[in-house]
């Protein structure tokens, strides 16, 4: 059982003033293997004050200079993606499909920040002023546990190379791919103080990086009620805020979709991460004209994707990344037959086979009306709802009746017709019978799924502020 008994601070590794144990888990067992000691309110300040102090020195670094140490993180975090794979799928549960590209992702958003900063304009004449892009400070970068090291790595790359330094508050529950990803970016050689990584609970230190007077920006990936909270401290210090929230995101697919085609992209968008990803398209909106030959083909593939063990290849779907969400994606497929829907695959408990752990049956839901709760609140679980439109104006009227608007996917036969649909979707991101990430198109989301946008110039651009020179 391994313990985590230290933090990162100022470049050097510290014990925590903190003495509450968390527990880690193994979700295709149950099996404790690991604890780590949460930090405690004073380490927080520490970082921040670490962080503070370094941010004078590494703001006027040259853009050589943060290419260079971009360079050195990525190659660290590239030699670590080994011990990152194994502890992805010990401690998140990730099938080997997805967490091979987990192990993988670190490495391509820092290679995507050192682009856009090469790219990057920090100056500009805007008639007689010379506009000058400055960075903001200390940032707060707080991080969920769907892809731990994707997310620290992503938010740290961008904040590093707008030229601020930065205090990390990782998950708790993802403290084993932490500590690879923290022992990386000391063997980065970074200076000290320009990155702080500080694992502990979120009404503990997100509350501190959340409420500090030397935090300029919080960057939170996460719930939408933590997000309100967090935007709801950061006013009193008017922090800028960037946060990528929950999403009910739909799949539509239309009347000219050849369904050979469109249900494997269907399935896919709804039970990516094993259901656990606030893009996953967990609504799949079909024309009532096709109805129950889309509700055959969509109940076939559910019923043929292998759910389990992660380590075995040929599972698509892991477990559930704890006992608490495992029970609150079982509470939702009882839900969902109580509000009148109609089981079409999967249903409660454990996936076949599988007698410990965490493990769900991935399960599909017709009769599916868009005011149901399974289709209005985000499960986070491989839970998918077949909702029949009549025609297109009201598949575009059910897609944008949600409170979330982080993304969609649009499946049609005919590209031009289907890009159309895609224009009248509010989503921060729109894909069109593709599933390809473009890592340099800023992310984000309309209405409750968040404020602000990452990737790319974008995310340069949200650490930084514009400063006019007139002369």
């Amino acid at each position: 059982m391994q313990a985590i008994e230290q933090i990162s601070i100022n470049g050097e590794w510290v014990t925590p003033q903190g003495t509450e144990r968390f527990d880690l888990f193994n979700p295709a067992t149950g099996d404790v293997i690991g604890q780590v000691r949460l930090a405690s309110e004073a380490d927080a300040l520490n970082a921040i004050a670490a962080a503070k102090a370094a941010f004078p020195g590494w703001s006027q670094t040259s853009r050589d200079e943060r290419i260079a140490a971009l360079i050195r993180m990525r190659d660290a975090l590239e030699a670590c993606q080994p011990a990152l794979l194994q502890a992805i799928v010990e401690e998140y549960g990730a099938p080997a499909s997805r967490a091979n590209w987990m192990a993988r992702y670190p490495v391509s958003v820092i290679e995507e920040a050192i682009n856009a900063l090469k790219a990057f304009e920090f100056e500009s004449v805007v008639g007689q002023a010379r506009v000058v892009m400055t960075p903001l400070g200390v940032a707060g970068l707080i991080t969920p546990w769907n892809s731990d090291a994707g997310f620290i790595c992503g938010k740290l790359a961008a904040a590093l190379a707008a030229g601020c330094t930065a205090v990390v508050k990782p998950s708790e529950m993802s403290a084993l791919q932490t500590h690879i990803v923290t022992q990386a970016l000391h063997e980065a050689q970074l200076p000290p103080g320009v990155f702080n990584i500080v694992t502990g609970r979120g009404d503990v230190v997100g509350e501190v990086l959340s409420r500090h007077p030397d935090v300029a920006k919080i960057s939170f990936t996460g719930s939408t009620a933590t997000g309100k909270a967090i935007l709801r401290n950061a006013a009193e210090t008017f922090k800028r805020v960037t946060l990528e929230l929950g999403g009910k995101s739909p799949t539509l697919i239309l009347e000219d979709a050849d369904l050979a085609d469109a249900v494997p992209l269907a399935i896919q968008a709804g039970f990516m991460n094993s259901g656990q990803a606030c893009i996953a398209g967990t609504r799949i909106l079909v024309p009532a004209s096709r109805k129950t030959e889309c509700e055959a083909a969509l109940a076939q593939a559910v019923a043929a994707v292998k759910s389990g063990d992660p380590r075995d290849p040929a599972t698509e779907v892991g477990p559930m990344v704890s006992e608490k969400q495992w029970q609150r994606v079982q509470s939702y497929i009882r839900l969902g037959q109580q509000e009148g829907a109609r089981l079409l695959a999967g249903g409660e408990g454990r996936a076949a086979g599988c007698e410990r752990g965490w493990s769900v049956r991935p399960t599909l839901f017709s009769e599916v009306k868009n005011t149901m709760r399974i289709a209005r609140e985000e499960i986070f679980g491989p839970v998918l709802s077949v909702i029949a439109y009549r025609d297109e104006a009201e598949a575009i009227a059910i897609a944008n009746d949600t409170d979330y608007g982080l993304s969609a996917l649009v499946l049609g036969g005919d590209p031009e017709r289907a890009r159309r649909v895609a224009g009248q979707i509010t989503a921060g991101r729109v894909l069109v019978n593709t599933l390809a990430h473009e890592a340099s198109a800023p992310f984000g989301g309309f209405k409750h799924s968040g404020i602000g946008r990452e990737m790319g110039r974008w995310g340069l651009a949200a650490f930084m502020e514009p400063k006019s020179i007139v002369m």
